[in-house]
């Protein structure tokens, strides 16, 4: 995909920190830049989809390195959801910089009671928000 096919692009700054002895980005911060992507949807202070008494964890995590990320600049990353589920959200991110793709993942995202830590279904009004920007399918648990 494109990075403007994606229905949530976020950006992030890539901080001489993030690089290693090779001089490349390390491979643990593309999980830091997926994270960025997928907590602007989910957590959005105005909005967040999450119920009160819950909370998202990632269930799965599948990572592709395509190329290299390079100091300075910044990492665009796009996010779709690729299903839905009663208690869950699959995502596809891709991570760019200079208009190329040198990452992608799928991730499996499951709402999780606080309480008790077991799945709890998604409310309604998040199912609704997720379904208006899937790019797959929609299945229950």
């Amino acid at each position: 995909m494109k990075l403007i096919e994606f229905p949530f692009i976020s950006y992030d700054k890539i901080r001489y920190c993030d690089t290693d002895r090779q001089g490349h980005v390390n491979n643990a911060v593309f999980s830091t830049f997926l994270e960025t992507g997928r907590v602007e949807i989910l957590l959005d202070p105005d909005a967040s989809l999450a119920e009160p008494d819950a909370e998202f964890v990632v269930a799965s995590m599948s990572l592709q390195l395509l190329g290299e990320i390079r100091w300075p600049g910044e990492v665009q990353i796009g996010t779709s959801v690729s299903k839905i589920g009663n208690s869950s959200v699959g995502l596809y991110q891709q991570l760019f910089q200079n208009d190329a793709c040198v990452a992608s993942a799928e991730t499996v995202i499951v709402q999780m009671n606080t309480s008790s830590r077991k799945a709890q279904p998604l409310s309604v009004c998040a199912r609704e928000f997720l379904a208006a920007n899937v790019k797959g399918q929609i299945n229950d648990e």
